[in-house]
């Protein structure tokens, strides 16, 4: 017999300040479960700051402690969870209920269209918040700004909860839209995007070929390059001794927000599984990870070229996991954010909303945001253009900008 349903995801909350929250999973197991749980976690915006996993290839048990904050929904955060656990009846006899190759239906995107009478620092990061807190997922954005100063701010978005389409959840986003937007929100408007206008989510076709060139070099550069994010070392180990049946990885690397995330993903898309996990980040930043892994296979990786590929991606990933340039776009100034798409399709979370966050901080508004997906290097990225609003002139330099972004991205002080 499985657990309870109650037991799958346990959260015991900090009791005073300072303490960490215990999320436990026990649940069936599937490859990519860890990369999927970890980007649940890091979309509500949590740290992880030690972590443990083990498997037997059918369950798995896995401990997260993380640094919560004082809003933070707990029940809804369970809840998601629970959604990317697999169901008990997957690994029973019942599993022929289940119907062959179920694909899951992809979102509706909703078009969420609204006037300002004003720009002002900071509101387009305040607008996000407010989707993030209703859980709207940002597909894709387009803001523009008119000769007389009014402000068009175009959202493609999907609702994780499924109820866009319904009038009570379109008037209570309406309404949160309002209470943070006041007397500058002219009209707001909410409607089922065709197929015709979603198509449009790829974004520009161009990128600056500077930009294209070096911030997207698979290849671990001699020395450091301006836009990659980690300014230390990665260490990726491999060890076929320890074990008979599987191969022990072991990463030493500076912490940054998202860091397990970045690990699972780059597993998940390698088709790898953990049988056992550890990772632990002293106050000092420093990380320690043991993977004891296995291929789809069941068996060790033993060919070198794999070993050798794996390794280098690790270290690829944790050193660069997310490429940024602040460039000339004509006589403006342009910010670049991209990261790399999960083989799901799946693009890093809260990675506008962070952005936003630290333009706000640098008290530096935002002229336009186009967001799209592109192909390159036969690997999908996310790619974020935000044209920043110069005015009388940047209120601090284009290093500061860039400096700033980072810090929020990757979440260090």
């Amino acid at each position: 017999m499985g657990v309870l349903h109650e037991d799958v995801v346990v959260i015991s909350q900090a009791e005073k300040p300072g303490e960490l929250t215990v999320i436990t999973v026990n649940c069936p197991d599937k490859t990519g479960l860890g990369c999927d749980l970890c980007r649940v976690i890091l979309l509500f915006g949590l740290s992880i700051c030690r972590e443990d996993a083990q498997t037997d290839g059918k369950w798995c048990y896995l401990v997260f402690w993380v640094v919560g904050k004082p809003n933070t929904r707990w029940n809804l955060l369970k809840m998601r969870l629970l959604e990317v656990c697999p169901s008990y009846f997957s690994t029973s006899e019942f599993d022929y209920y289940k119907p062959e190759n179920q694909q899951p239906k992809p979102p509706d995107v909703f078009l969420l269209k609204f006037w300002c009478s004003y720009d002002r620092e900071g509101l387009l990061h305040d607008v996000t918040e407010v989707l993030w807190e209703l859980e709207l997922t940002i597909k894709r954005v387009k803001v523009s700004t008119a000769p007389d100063g009014r402000v068009l701010d175009l959202f493609f978005i999907t609702d994780n909860r499924e109820l866009l389409h319904t009038k009570m959840r379109q008037e209570e986003t309406i309404h949160h839209l309002k209470n943070v937007l006041g007397k500058a929100l002219i009209s707001c408007e909410i409607e089922l995007a065709g197929a015709e206008v979603t198509a449009c989510s790829q974004g520009s076709s161009f990128l600056p070929p500077a930009f294209t060139e070096d911030m997207f070099n698979l290849e671990l550069p001699n020395k450091h390059r301006s836009g990659f994010l980690a300014p230390s070392p990665v260490s990726v180990t491999v060890d076929n001794t320890l074990s008979p049946s599987h191969t022990l990885v072991q990463i030493l690397c500076n912490d940054h927000k998202g860091l397990i995330y970045d690990i699972m993903r780059t597993l998940k898309d390698y088709h790898i599984q953990i049988s056992y996990g550890r990772f632990f980040a002293n106050r000092k930043g420093n990380c320690e990870v043991d993977l004891f892994l296995m291929q789809a296979d069941g068996k060790k990786i033993v060919d070198p070229n794999k070993q050798n590929a794996l390794c280098s991606r690790l270290r690829m990933e944790l050193l660069h996991p997310v490429r940024l340039a602040v460039v000339s776009r004509g006589p403006d100034t342009e910010l670049l954010v991209a990261n790399p798409v999960e083989l799901s399709g799946r693009g890093r979370p809260l990675v506008f909303h962070d952005i936003t966050l630290a333009l706000k901080t640098l008290n530096t508004c935002i002229f336009s945001v186009e967001i799209g997906r592109h192909m390159i290097h036969d690997r999908e990225w996310e790619v974020y253009r935000i044209l920043l609003d110069e005015g009388d002139g940047l209120p601090v330099s284009r290093n500061k900008i860039e400096e700033g972004v980072r810090k929020v991205l990757m979440g260090w002080d």
